[in-house]
């Protein structure tokens, strides 16, 4: 790495709770070395490194981690990382979870910080969901952010909507942003807005050329690969197609587009007679009465796709959109062309776990915006 010059070597990141990657996808795109990855979840982490095949992945608890560790294993020195970036579980905090500001995973907001801090990186993002403003999680917040050192310009945590940055859905998040003066230019939050010139794309431009009519027995992982015939122009287009970063993606998926024109996830779902029966009745924008799944309008956006919870919490699938025009509940591949995710980016084998991956990710066409300024921000 010594010969990659100042500049290379200031670009690497490390993703803490990296999820499947929304982020560190915004990064590469950025400009920035995904150098490591880590994260508790043992789907996730592997889905991630079929995406970030050059990062060193960490499978570990941050709160039971320090930087010393995470540094040894992703052979990092000092002065060679540029930014830490993550997503702290958020289930405490949300709105539409039980927002109960006690819950222990709270305390891995803390944690991030407090890494941060023995690290000392350029600069550090971490997201959450907008809940964590609330009054209740004002000490967790102060807790967390007075480990930073007064090297450090913090800028109020700035919320920030997908649809405002090109993705076709209306999830809003929290951004905690902080910078080292004495490792990069002035960043004031107006220079993380969305651009004048952003290019909005609905539900019916977002899924076009995915197959609409899908065979609930297609379950397995192969039967998941259908043919897309997809093109278009503009950024959404450039970035759903292509636009893969050097190093970053599975070969395997990337080939398979390229040559034959399939993409994965686009898996069935079995729904009862009554279910089917129920779900004709709803309208676009409306809602099914026992399940409360919501009818997507196709010139509408996709509401926030929730993750749903882990085996601790009960394993429970969380509520999936219906299809426009089909009744039925989207699939994996519908719900990442939703989160603004390509179509040679790879998640899970399984529904459960891709829904999960892609309701826990930031999406990666905002994350691109945000890391484009912390780029040209690096001295």
């Amino acid at each position: 790495m010594a010969n990659m010059g100042r500049r290379m070597i200031q670009a690497n990141i490390i993703d803490l709770f990296s999820g499947v990657g929304g982020l560190s996808l915004g990064a590469a795109r950025a400009g920035f070395n995904v150098v490591c990855a880590v994260d508790s979840d043992d789907e996730a982490i592997a889905a991630h490194a079929q995406n970030f095949p050059l990062a060193i992945h960490v499978n570990a608890d941050i709160s039971k981690t320090n930087w010393n560790q995470i540094s040894s294993v992703a052979s990092i020195q000092d002065g060679q990382l540029a930014g830490i970036v993550g997503g702290p579980p958020c289930q405490g905090f949300s709105c539409i979870g039980n927002n109960n500001y006690k819950d222990p995973r709270n305390k891995l907001f803390v944690d991030f910080f407090r890494i941060v801090a023995e690290a000392m990186p350029a600069f550090y993002i971490a997201e959450n969901v907008p809940g964590i403003l609330k009054s209740s999680n004002k000490s967790i917040i102060e807790r967390a952010l007075k480990q930073i050192p007064n090297v450090y310009t913090q800028l109020d945590p700035i919320t920030l909507c997908a649809r405002d940055y090109g993705a076709p859905t209306t999830r809003t998040r929290v951004f905690f942003i902080g910078y080292n003066r004495s490792k990069m230019k002035e960043i004031q939050s107006s220079d993380i807005q969305p651009p004048a010139d952003v290019e909005i794309v609905r539900v019916r431009e977002a899924l076009r050329a995915l197959p609409s009519k899908i065979n609930p027995e297609w379950q397995s992982e192969e039967q998941g690969w259908r043919v897309v015939r997809f093109k278009g122009n503009g950024h959404f287009s450039s970035r759903v197609q292509g636009y893969i970063p050097k190093g970053v993606g599975n070969a395997r998926a990337i080939d398979r587009l390229a040559t034959e024109g399939r993409v994965s996830g686009c898996l069935g779902t079995i729904h009862t007679e009554d279910v089917l029966k129920r779900f004709s009745k709803v309208r676009p924008g409306g809602k099914d009465p026992i399940s409360r799944c919501y009818r997507l309008k196709e010139d509408g956006f996709c509401p926030t796709i929730r993750a749903g919870t882990g085996f601790d919490r009960g394993r429970h699938q969380a509520i999936r959109p219906l299809h426009p025009r089909e009744n039925r509940v989207i699939t994996p591949r519908e719900a990442a062309r939703l989160q603004g995710f390509p179509d040679w980016f790879v998640f899970s084998p399984t529904k459960w776990h891709s829904f999960r991956q892609i309701g826990s990710s930031v999406s990666p066409l905002l994350a691109e915006h945000i890391l484009k300024v912390m780029r040209a921000a690096l001295l």
